[in-house]
């Protein structure tokens, strides 16, 4: 049975995601994620100017007039959303949890998906892998990934990337659209990286939070890693502790952002106080551009 106030979300979720699709995202979608080729669809009479390699010899021997093969884009495409569960999820400190930005982008995407009928399918993970449910087609298919997102209690709270990703090289043969949406706080996952982005469509979206960049002066504060249990007592009004945290995170942005050039990923960055749409949006753009060059 589901809570009545998860109920609530999801149908205020539903209600603004599929909005977003039809006035924003559906169409920029189907434009930068292509089918997985050509299928032979029919034959037809040669007409001048008709690719010579494409004539049909056998058909034409028997009706003693050439024709040719016409071929269409085999559009059908499997969507994998790679959410992370980790202990971090609950973090968020604009109103919403990271656990809920990913919840929300992973509704507009497959929205986007089965608005261009499309399957999508869902991997869950922390360290390890959660939950998998399969790539389907259909609104309550939709509805129950966001909600298995919004609810799951993971059974572990680090986070690592490698073990999703290979995961998804044994589970999903054929190649695929792959989101894998974290906050990417872990380390030593450029190779599977590296082999996923081989075979699949792969797009990185990079959760981040304004306090995770730079916190304010506060005072002595009690932090706890909500991966890790770890505490440590900071003393935020000192200036320089506030400038090595700041450039510390400022580094490991610069080297994820190394890393997705360095493969030739194209990626999607979330703050949690800016627009998801938009950030969607943008992705779709510079995504069709790169193409069309």
């Amino acid at each position: 049975m589901i809570p009545g106030d998860l109920i609530k979300r999801l149908r205020r979720l539903e209600i603004r995601t599929r909005k977003v699709v039809s006035d924003m995202l559906a169409g920029q979608y189907q434009s930068v994620f292509k089918g997985r080729g050509m299928a032979f669809s029919e034959v037809r009479p040669y007409q001048p100017g008709d690719e010579i390699r494409l004539i049909d010899w056998n058909v034409t021997a028997r009706m003693n007039e050439p024709f040719i093969k016409v071929f269409t884009e085999e559009r059908e495409l499997t969507v994998m959303l790679l959410v992370d569960v980790s202990g971090s999820k609950d973090f968020g400190s604009g109103g919403r949890t990271k656990a809920e930005i990913a919840a929300e982008v992973a509704a507009q995407v497959a929205f986007s998906a089965i608005a261009n009928n499309d399957r999508v399918g869902l991997i869950l993970f922390s360290d390890r892998v959660e939950r998998t449910v399969p790539p389907r087609k259909g609104r309550k298919h939709v509805m129950r990934l966001v909600t298995e997102i919004l609810s799951w209690k993971p059974a572990g709270t680090r986070t690592s990337l490698s073990v999703p990703l290979t995961w998804l090289s044994r589970v999903v043969p054929r190649k695929a659209v792959v989101f894998l949406v974290s906050d990417f706080l872990a380390q030593g996952y450029e190779r599977e990286l590296k082999l996923v982005g081989r075979k699949h469509d792969l797009v990185p979206v990079v959760i981040r939070d304004p306090l995770e960049e730079a916190f304010p002066a506060m005072g002595l504060v009690d932090f706890e890693d909500p991966e890790t249990g770890e505490r440590q007592l900071v003393d935020t009004s000192d200036p320089a502790v506030r400038a090595r945290f700041a450039r510390a995170m400022g580094a490991e942005r610069e080297e994820r952002l190394r890393l997705f050039r360095k493969l030739e990923l194209d990626h999607v960055e979330l703050r949690a106080d800016d627009g998801y749409a938009e950030a969607l949006h943008r992705f779709f753009e510079t995504r069709a551009r790169r193409l069309a060059a």
